[in-house]
């Protein structure tokens, strides 16, 4: 079972708020509070913010919408005579509204002063663009202009609005985080505020213009339900939001903002934490003391002890408490936390400052010296303003507390003594409460089943004080006290009864939460008790959990069938901590995601009962602390549940006490699933069918009981004739409403536990059970008497657990037979029959007449709201027909386009295929002149490859012959005797001093035609490279080009042109290396 009483958390802040939740505080109820809305949520709701004022005066803030439309919206409401006056008129001005008294968690770093001050450099470059001001009561000088505020209150300007939307989970900081980052980036015209944060937890955040300082939009603090921030080092760090929920409405709403200073960020949220706990009473600390009367000088205080060790999970959970000693149960070397409630419970209420000492020490009796100090971690007032917390960290493994962290003996326990020194405004001296108590410490091994055992260790003290003379009081001091005396309960009680030190631990308390527990022997008055009064205990033993933990993993393993030993656990009780997932299983919920998804649904739409169920949720459990706050979380999902079962179930609708039994679903399941067990009690356990026909069937009940009474307790049903005491007289909310609506909880829970079980019938045997241990009481009263009899003391006699344990197994024990109850019914109608067949013909004409003109009547209804529906369909059809055709229209504009697009399409399609096939004639003429120009250049290669051998050839034969000649005219010089004079033996020309003319000339004129021979081939072999070289510039130029040709056909990207490419470089190619 979720546990639901998160209202009462303690939750401490600090400087670098991140998150805020409203689940951790008390919300503190605004009186006078307007009418909520109720809109479903309509387009202008999803997407701006819609702000009413008093005077009826409406606008919108749209969150992402165009300029124009944002500064229409504003002008309107700004340039409105009317609302001008109201905003800026001496009536706007309202004086605070008290609560309940809250105050800040101060930071860990130290405590924080009762008043919130927050100061900033006025002349700093930043901070100074950071305005912000604490309102305060005294008064001021301020322009005609200028609203005054109502409540202290910090403003902080240089904001940006940004806009808001619609979220489906306002807790969620996922979903909070990703709005934010949405509404930062898509945001198109954001708006310039200035944002006021009530000091308060009745006040109202509110926009205001920061321009003329008029409001432009309000939030009550206790419609804001979740703040956060967005994280650092992202682009939403100078960013923060809050989401706010309406009363009667299922659209929860998300503001953002941005600050220009990012530090800035954190003071905002720090100061809508301050909202949430911080009261408006404010105590006179220079106030003179009033006058003390003899019995007015005492104060007495109630102080807890909760001791929490470390779960392994991360987080620290309450100890359990053993019921015979009183002591607690601990672990040893665990790491835990001590924590201190200290409450005021009589005489003037005395300001708590601060706690500058959390001390412990083993044993009992134990000197100042011995006590050591712990660590403290936070001190500040509850979530609801009574109690104030000290939390400080005890390390067991420290030397000076070896004693208790070393295994106890199972019949032993040992003393360990704790105290807390506080400072108190108005008293000289700090105060110091010191609390005995018994531990024991266990094996590690033991299961102690902590979790669903939670107790504290209560004490009262007595505070004695004196009022100081003036001249006692030190300057400048808010001193009004010194202390006399402080005593202790447990004292008291020793010194009255004188008795043993072992009689201590019956001034003890336990408790569930920090207050002392309520008195079961309350003195006897005439006020009923209120419905939701009792705490029930999630303490258990272990054999009973073991026992139910085999029995619910048997049951899982096939949900259709229920475990043989189910009935016997049930007749004892379904512990707690289990009864949410045993009561589903019961019910056949396990698997019922249709009516989840429907409750979504049905939520949304509007209820024709909607005024009924608000005006009974707010007295549905006024005693338990989940519902008790007007417009909070409990009374919000109760109704939720009691307007979607009104819309679901169209017949039967709302009818009153319905919601005492959802407040009790709602105790130990979600919304969802308690809606989801809701219709199964109706439906298939036959609770809707006493509301049918008139109550037919109920009054078939008060029969059935009366015949039971006849057989089971013959005496109390003669007394109950003799007095004329029928059973619809007392019985009708017990079958109603299922005993829900008067009984003590732990009753209520143990009779819904077999109604699940075993039926409807059930309320037979505890009805049975009731009158029969009353019925001494009842056959001393009359009429009036017994009257009022069940009305106060017979709920009150069950607030003791013991006694509405005695009842449950009188009632089980009690055999009812399905037979003997279907007989009484048949009785019952037999006698309907009778007493209809007795009756006048005329009035039973009249009575038929009557029946039938509620059945028209409410056929008529039926068929108004069919035409109703018939004509909002056709309207809707209309609408959407409307919508239709211009969807068509749209769409044949768009297909005219589309066709002439297709026929420029096809136009450019039809140039392009010219244009190619150009394209393709071209390459091919190209590719022919490029094939011929290969061809004759190959032609011209290998003629020019032909004279070069033809050259060489002839060049070497010339040579051969040269040489044979010059060999030939070598030996015949040499064989000449005159020749061989002009040749060295190397065969060159010997100089010689007087030649002969005749041989010179020979010889020149030989050498001449030698030498034209030689020039001559030079020549020829010069022009045959120069036409070498010729060939060669134009294969380039050839091969330019060819490659021009090849960039052009690539461009053009046809699949018949990549063919004709290739195909020209493969012949290219080959062609390149025949001419290489």
């Amino acid at each position: 079972m979720d546990d639901k009483a998160s209202v009462g958390k303690i939750s401490v802040s600090s400087d670098s708020v991140s998150t805020l939740n409203s689940e951790d505080f008390v919300l503190v109820t605004r009186l006078g509070d307007e009418t909520p809305s109720t809109n479903n949520g309509s387009d202008d709701e999803k997407t701006g913010l819609k702000v009413i004022s008093e005077e009826g005066v409406s606008f919108k803030i749209v969150g992402n919408g165009s300029e124009q439309q944002l500064q229409q919206e504003l002008e309107d409401v700004l340039m409105d005579p009317s609302v001008t006056e109201l905003v800026c008129g001496p009536d706007h001005l309202g004086g605070v509204e008290h609560g309940y008294p809250t105050t800040a968690v101060p930071p860990r770093s130290g405590p924080v002063p009762p008043k919130l001050e927050i100061v900033l450099p006025i002349q700093g470059a930043k901070e100074s663009e950071l305005n912000e001001r604490s309102y305060r009561d005294e008064p001021s000088d301020l322009s005609p202009g200028t609203p005054v505020p109502d409540e202290d209150s910090v403003v902080f300007s240089k904001l940006t609005y940004l806009g808001c939307a619609s979220v489906n989970a306002p807790r969620s900081e996922v979903e909070a985080l990703r709005m934010v980052s949405i509404l930062r980036s898509q945001c198109q015209m954001p708006l310039d505020v200035t944002l006021s944060v009530p000091g308060v937890s009745e006040g109202t955040v509110r926009l205001l213009d920061p321009q003329t300082s008029t409001e432009i939009a309000n939030y009550p603090i206790y419609k804001i339900l979740f703040c956060v921030r967005g994280h650092d080092s992202t682009p939403e760090s100078d960013c923060f939001a809050f989401t706010e929920s309406h009363y009667n409405s299922e659209i929860f709403r998300i503001h953002v903002f941005r600050c220009e200073i990012q530090e800035a960020v954190s003071r905002i949220l720090y100061s809508f934490a301050t909202a949430f706990r911080r009261s408006a009473n404010k105590v006179p600390l220079a106030a003179k003391a009033p006058p003390l009367t003899p019995d007015s000088d005492v104060f007495s205080f109630t102080v807890s002890l909760e001791i929490k060790e470390d779960d392994g999970k991360g987080t620290f959970s309450a100890v359990s408490k053993d019921k015979d000693r009183q002591s607690f149960k601990l672990r040893p070397g665990m790491d835990k936390k001590i924590v201190i409630y200290v409450q005021q419970t009589s005489n003037k209420e005395l300001a708590i400052e601060r706690c500058f000492g959390l001390l412990l020490s083993p044993g009992k009796n134990v000197k100042n010296s011995d006590m050591h100090l712990l660590d403290l971690e936070s001190m500040g007032k509850s979530s609801d303003g009574k109690s104030y917390i000290i939390t400080g960290s005890w390390n067991p493994n420290t030397p000076q507390f070896q004693a208790v962290n070393e295994e106890t003996a199972k019949d032993k326990f040992m003393y360990m003594t704790t105290a807390v020194d506080l400072v108190i405004t108005e008293v000289e001296e700090p105060v110091r409460f010191l609390l005995e108590t018994r531990v024991r410490v266990c094996s590690p091994n033991d299961r102690l089943f902590w979790p669903f055992s939670k107790r504290s260790y209560t004490e009262t003290f007595y505070l004695k004080l004196r009022p100081m003379e003036n001249k006692e009081r030190k300057s400048n001091s808010d001193t009004l006290y010194e202390v006399v005396s402080l005593e202790s309960e447990t004292e008291r009680e020793r010194r009255k009864t004188t008795a043993s030190p072992g009689i201590l631990s019956s001034g003890s308390h336990s408790s569930m939460v920090p207050s002392p527990p309520e008195d079961d022997e309350e003195e006897d008055n005439d006020e009923p008790l209120l419905s939701g009064s009792g705490d029930v205990s999630k303490e258990c033993g272990e054999k009973i959990l073991e026992t139910w933990g085999d029995l619910l993993s048997k049951w899982h393993l096939n949900l259709a069938v229920r475990p043989k030993p189910l009935p016997a656990l049930v007749r004892s009780g379904v512990p707690e901590a289990l009864r949410g997932e045993v009561w589903q299983l019961l019910a056949g919920c396990h698997n019922n995601d249709h009516l989840v998804e429907e409750y979504r649904t049905l939520i949304t739409k509007e209820s024709p009962q909607d005024s009924a169920i608000t005006r009974d949720i707010n007295r549905t459990f006024p005693a338990h602390d989940y519902f008790k706050d007007t417009g909070g979380d409990g009374q919000d999902s109760l109704y939720k549940i009691c307007k979607a079962y009104s819309v679901y179930d169209e017949e039967i609708g709302y009818c009153q006490g319905q919601s005492f039994l959802a407040a009790v679903l709602l105790l130990h399941m979600p919304e969802e699933q308690a809606f989801s067990v809701l219709v199964k009690i109706m439906f298939e356990y036959g609770l809707r069918e006493l509301f049918k026909q008139n109550f037919e069937d109920l009054h078939c009940k008060f029969f059935q009981l009366e015949r039971l009474m006849q057989e089971y307790i013959p005496d109390l049903y003669a007394h109950f004739l003799n007095v004329g005491l029928e059973a619809h007289m007392y019985a009708s909310q017990w079958f109603l409403t299922l005993f829900t609506a008067k009984f003590p909880l732990y009753m209520v829970f143990h009779i819904i536990d077999l109604l699940l079980c075993e039926g409807i019938s059930v309320i037979f045997n505890v009805a049975l059970a009731l009158l029969k241990t009353s019925k001494d009481d009842l056959l001393q009263m009359d009429f009036e008497g017994a009257l009022k009899f069940f009305r106060v003391p017979v709920p009150k006699r069950y607030r003791s657990e013991e006694n509405a344990k005695k009842l449950m197994e009188l009632a089980c024990s009690m055999k009812i037979s399905q037979k003997k109850l279907k007989k009484y019914e048949k009785e019952y109608h037999t006698i309907r029959e009778q007493q209809e067949q007795q009756e006048a013909p005329i009035e039973r004409y009249e009575r038929e007449n009557r029946r039938l003109q509620e059945a028209n009547m409410r056929l008529e209804q039926e068929n108004d709201d069919l035409a109703h529906e018939l004509v909002s369909s056709k309207i809707a059809l209309r609408k959407d027909l409307d919508n239709a055709e211009e969807k068509s229209d749209a769409l044949n504009k768009e297909l005219l386009i589309t066709k002439q697009k297709l026929v420029e399409s096809e136009d450019e399609k039809r140039r392009l295929e010219e244009e190619s096939a150009q394209l393709k004639e071209m390459c091919r003429r190209e590719l022919d002149k490029s094939e011929s120009e290969i061809k004759k250049n190959s032609s011209i290669i290998g003629e020019y490859k032909q004279i070069c051998s033809q050259l060489s050839e002839r060049l070497e034969r010339q040579q051969t012959a040269n040489k044979g000649e010059l060999e030939k005219i070598r030996m015949k010089v040499e064989g000449c005797e005159k020749c061989s004079i002009l040749f060295s033996k190397e065969g060159r020309l010997k100089v010689l001093s007087a030649p002969k003319e005749g041989s010179e000339e020979d010889t020149d004129e030989e050498k001449a035609v030698l030498k034209n021979q030689l020039r001559e081939m030079e020549l020829e072999l010069a022009q045959t490279k120069l036409q070498l070289v010729e060939a060669e510039c134009k294969i380039q130029d050839l091969e330019h080009h060819l490659g021009l040709a090849l960039n052009e056909v690539q461009a053009a990207k046809k699949t018949w042109f990549n063919r004709t490419l290739s195909s020209i470089k493969t012949v290219t190619g080959a062609q390149g290396k025949e001419s290489v």
